[in-house]
C-alpha cells in the first residue's frame, strides 16, 4: 500500500513476536501468499476436481494418484492447507491495512501548506510569473478559480524574509480518492477471501472437529443414516448434490468429503414433476430445466417453481441450482443376438442402475444396466478427413473464416440426432467387466449404407471402438445374421461355392471348374475358420486369407493374387447370401449398388466379429424413460461478503488506475523595491508567483494539465 516493503513494527512483546507480526504485515509476505494461491488455483483449474479415484489411478498412475491424494490435489479448494494460506492471506492483508490506513487518513486531512518556498524549485512542473496584484488578491482570485475547478484549497499567509509585507501560500488538491483506492482494493482481497472461508467447508470441517460429527462411508437407506453423519437444518453453510427423480421428492442432500459423505436436512423437500429438455434444429439441446413444487416443513406450503441452468430458485435462504440430470430408473427391454446365429434371439428386461443374470454356456455372466441415452448427437461433417487441393483454395474465404467474431469456426459441423443408446455392462463370475455401448438404430454414415454400431472398451478411461453391422434391406441385423449362420454351416458353404463356379465358367470351359472350386472353396474355409490351427492358419476372417497368400505366393505374384482371390470370396459370400434369402422365403437380392454396400460391409463385419470380446450382443429393444435432476443445493451467507468485496476492488482498481493525485502550490510575494528603496507612487503593486505541481504519476495528462493552470492562473501561455 506505500512504497515500502516493511511490515508494522510493535514495541512492545518479545522479540519472537515482534518479528512476527513484522512478517505478517509486510507487503512481501501478502504477495508471496498470493502466488501461492494462484499456483494452487492454477492446480485446481487443470486437474478436473472431485472425480472417482479409478479416474485418477487411471490417469497418473496408483503411485502418483496416491501422492496427489494425500496432498488433497482432487480438492484443492477445501484443503486444508489451502484454507491456511487464505486464513493467513487475510491475517497478512488486514495488518497491511492496519498499518498504513492511519496514514493515508492523516495525508488526506494535510494540505502540506507548510512546504518550504525553496522546494517549489525542485518540482518537475514549476513555473514563475510576475503579476499586478497584491499577494492576498491574488491568492483570493487563484483560490476561487482552483476550487471551482474541485480542488481542495488552503490559504496560508506567512511572513516573507526580508520585506514588510505578508506572503500568500495557495495548496491545493485534486484526486485523493487515489489514496482510498488502496484501502479499498486491499479490503477487498480481506472480504473476498473471508466469503471464501465462511462458504467453504470451514465450519463444515470445524463442526466435525468440534461436534462430533463424522463422514459416512456405508450404504444403505438415507433414512437410516444416524445423527453423527446428519448436519442440521440450522447448518449456516453448506453445498450438496440433491437428487430427485421424476414423480418423487426429496429433503436431504448429500455433501461430498474427502473420506465419505455427510447427510445435510433441508428445510423442505423438492418435489419432481418434471424434467424437460428443449433442442434446437440441429439436435444440441438448448434448455434444461425443471418443474419442481418446494414442500414446506413446518408450514405445509406448496410452491410450484422452474428450476433451469443460470436461474437458480432461493427458499429460506436455500439456492436450488439445475447441475446435472440422470437416469431415474428407466425400464429397459433388450434383444439379446447370438454372434454366431446359431441360437434364436431372446429378450431380458431391467432396470437402469439394475442387474440381471445370464447363462452362456457353463459361464455365469451378469448384465449390469448402465446408462440409456434416448437422443445422441453426432458430428458427421467429413470435411477433415478430406484431402485439400491447394489449387482450390480461397485466400478471401479463408481469412474470413478466422476473422471476425471469436464463434466462427473452421471446421464445418452436420450435427445430426442418431437415436437412442443402451450402455451395459458384462461381468464374469472373476468379477471382471467390459462396458458396451450399442445403438437402438442403424447410423447411415455418409455412404448411403446402415449400419448398427456396437461399441466396446476395456475401462471408463479408454474410447468406445465400434463393430459395425450392416442392416438389411429391413433395417434389422437378420440379413447379416443369417449370412454368418451360413458361414459357419461346410454344406451350405459347398453349395455357394458349386453356385459361383456354374456362374462364372463358361459352359464350354469344363478345365477351369475344377482350379476355380478349389480355390473358390480354400478362401470360403479360411474366411469361415475351418482351416484354423492348420499350419499355424489365423482363425479366420481377412488376416487368414492374407497370411495363407504370404506363406504360399511369390512376393511378385501377391498383389494380383490377392485380388484375384478378394474377387473369388466376395462372390461366393453373395451365393451365400442368395441361399440365406431362399431359405428364409425373402425374395432374391438385386444386383445394385445397395446390395453391393451391404456385402462390402458384411465382410469387413463377418472378419471383424471374431475379435469382439463377447458372445453375444444386446440391441435396445423397447424402454420407459424415468429421469432425474441433480440440483445443487447451498446456503451461501458470505456470497454477499464476496459481492461486496467485488465491488470494492472494482472501485479501489478504478480509482487507483485512471485517478491521479495532483497537489498544487502558489507562492505568492510581494515584488522588492527598487533599488534606491524608494517606491513610486505610480507603481502599480506587482507580485511574484512561484508555482509548482506534484503528480503521482508521470504521465502526458499531467503535462497537458500543468500547461492550461499555468496559463489560467499566474497568466503563462507557451509559445
Amino acid at each position: 500500500m506505500t512504497d515500502s516493503t516493511q511490515g508494522l513494527s510493535i514495541k512492545s512483546g518479545s522479540s519472537a513476536l515482534r518479528a512476527t507480526v513484522e512478517l505478517l504485515s509486510s507487503m512481501r509476505f501478502s504477495i508471496s501468499l498470493l502466488t501461492l494461491i494462484c499456483i494452487a488455483s492454477v492446480i485446481g483449474t487443470v486437474l478436473k476436481q472431485h472425480e472417482p479415484v479409478n479416474n485418477y489411478v487411471n490417469q497418473f498412475g496408483p503411485f502418483w494418484a496416491d501422492v496427489f491424494a494425500r496432498v488433497s490435489l482432487y480438492s484443492v479448494y477445501s484443503a486444508w492447507w489451502f484454507l491456511l494460506i487464505l486464513a493467513f492471506l487475510v491475517t497478512s492483508t488486514s495488518l497491511c491495512i492496519a498499518r498504513n490506513t492511519p496514514k493515508i487518513i492523516a495525508d488526506l486531512k494535510t494540505s502540506k501548506e507548510n512546504i518550504r518556498a525553496q522546494s517549489l524549485k525542485a518540482f518537475g512542473h514549476r513555473a514563475e510569473a510576475v503579476l499586478a496584484e497584491t499577494p492576498e488578491a491574488a491568492a483570493r482570485r487563484i483560490g476561487q478559480l482552483l476550487a471551482g475547478g474541485g480542488w481542495k484549497v488552503k490559504l496560508q499567509e506567512r511572513a516573507v524574509p526580508g520585506a514588510r509585507e505578508q506572503g500568500w501560500m495557495v495548496a491545493a488538491r485534486a484526486g485523493a480518492i487515489n489514496k482510498l483506492g488502496y484501502i479499498a482494493a486491499h479490503s477487498a482481497i480481506v472480504l473476498v477471501c473471508l466469503g471464501g472461508l465462511l462458504d467453504g467447508d470451514l465450519i463444515v470441517r470445524a463442526q466435525m472437529l468440534f461436534n462430533g460429527k463424522e463422514a459416512y462411508t456405508g450404504g444403505g437407506m438415507i433414512a437410516d443414516v444416524k445423527p453423527q453423519h446428519r448436519l442440521s437444518e440450522k447448518n449456516p453453510t453448506f453445498r450438496g448434490n440433491l437428487l430427485v427423480t421424476e414423480g418423487t421428492r426429496s429433503s436431504t442432500a448429500v455433501v461430498t468429503q474427502s473420506d465419505g459423505i455427510l447427510i445435510q436436512d433441508l428445510p423442505f423437500a423438492v418435489e419432481l414433476k418434471k424434467f424437460v429438455v428443449e433442442y434446437y434444429s440441429t439436435g444440441m439441446p438448448k434448455l434444461f430445466a425443471s418443474d419442481i413444487v418446494i414442500h414446506d416443513n413446518q408450514t405445509g406450503e406448496k410452491i410450484p417453481a422452474r428450476v433451469e441452468v443460470n436461474h437458480p430458485v432461493a427458499y429460506k435462504g436455500v439456492e436450488i441450482f439445475q447441475s446435472s440430470f440422470d437416469d431415474g430408473g428407466s425400464t429397459v427391454k433388450l434383444k439379446g443376438i447370438t454372434l454366431s446365429g446359431a441360437a434364436q434371439p431372446f429378450e431380458v428386461e431391467g432396470v437402469v442402475g439394475g442387474a440381471s443374470q445370464l447363462t452362456s454356456g457353463k459361464e455365469t455372466l451378469t448384465l449390469e444396466y448402465t446408462k440409456l441415452r434416448v437422443i445422441n448427437v453426432e458430428n458427421f461433417a467429413g470435411d477433415g478427413a478430406q484431402g485439400v487441393d491447394v489449387r482450390k483454395v480461397d485466400l478471401r474465404q479463408s481469412i474470413d473464416e478466422r476473422m471476425g467474431a471469436a464463434n466462427k469456426a473452421v471446421t464445418k459441423k452436420e450435427l445430426r440426432n442418431v437415436g437412442p443408446s443402451i450402455t451395459y455392462k458384462l461381468r464374469d463370475a472373476a468379477g471382471q467387466a467390459r462396458e458396451y455401448n450399442n445403438y437402438m438404430l442403424p447410423v447411415d454414415m455418409g455412404t448411403g449404407d446402415p449400419i448398427f454400431l456396437m461399441g466396446v472398451r476395456e475401462s471408463p478411461s479408454e474410447p468406445f471402438r465400434y463393430l459395425r453391422l450392416p442392416a438389411d434391406e429391413n433395417d434389422s441385423l437378420d440379413g447379416f445374421l443369417r449370412l454368418r449362420a451360413a458361414l459357419a454351416d461346410p454344406a451350405l458353404r459347398g453349395l455357394a461355392v458349386g453356385r459361383y463356379v456354374a456362374r462364372a465358367v463358361d459352359a464350354s470351359r469344363h478345365d477351369l471348374v475344377q482350379p476355380l472350386t478349389v480355390s473358390a472353396s480354400r478362401a470360403l474355409d479360411l474366411f469361415a475358420g475351418a482351416m484354423a490351427g492348420k499350419e499355424g492358419t489365423p482363425a479366420s476372417g481377412l488376416q487368414a486369407v492374407s497370411d495363407f497368400i504370404e506363406a504360399n505366393v511369390p512376393e511378385a505374384e501377391r498383389s494380383k493374387a490377392g485380388d484375384v482371390l478378394i474377387r473369388i470370396l466376395n462372390g461366393t459370400l453373395f451365393e451365400l447370401a442368395q441361399i440365406t434369402h431362399e431359405r428364409a422365403g425373402l425374395k432374391p437380392l438385386e444386383l445394385n449398388d445397395k446390395t453391393q454396400g451391404f456385402m462390402t460391409q458384411a465382410v469387413i463385419a463377418l472378419s471383424d466379429i471374431q475379435v469382439y470380446p463377447a458372445p453375444m450382443v444386446f440391441q435396445l429393444a423397447d424402454f420407459t424413460q424415468i429421469q432425474a435432476s441433480v440440483f445443487q443445493v447451498s446456503r451461501a451467507p458470505g456470497k454477499t461478503i464476496v459481492y461486496l468485496g467485488c465491488t470494492l476492488l472494482i472501485l479501489g482498481v478504478f480509482s487507483m488506475l485512471y485517478i491521479r493525485e495532483r497537489r498544487l502550490w502558489v507562492w505568492l510575494t510581494p515584488q522588492q523595491a527598487h533599488a534606491d528603496g524608494v517606491a513610486s507612487e505610480a507603481d502599480s503593486p506587482k507580485t511574484v508567483a512561484m508555482m509548482a505541481l506534484s503528480t503521482n504519476r508521470k504521465t502526458m495528462d499531467g503535462d497537458h494539465e500543468f500547461v492550461q493552470l499555468k496559463s489560467k492562473l499566474i497568466g503563462i501561455k507557451d509559445e
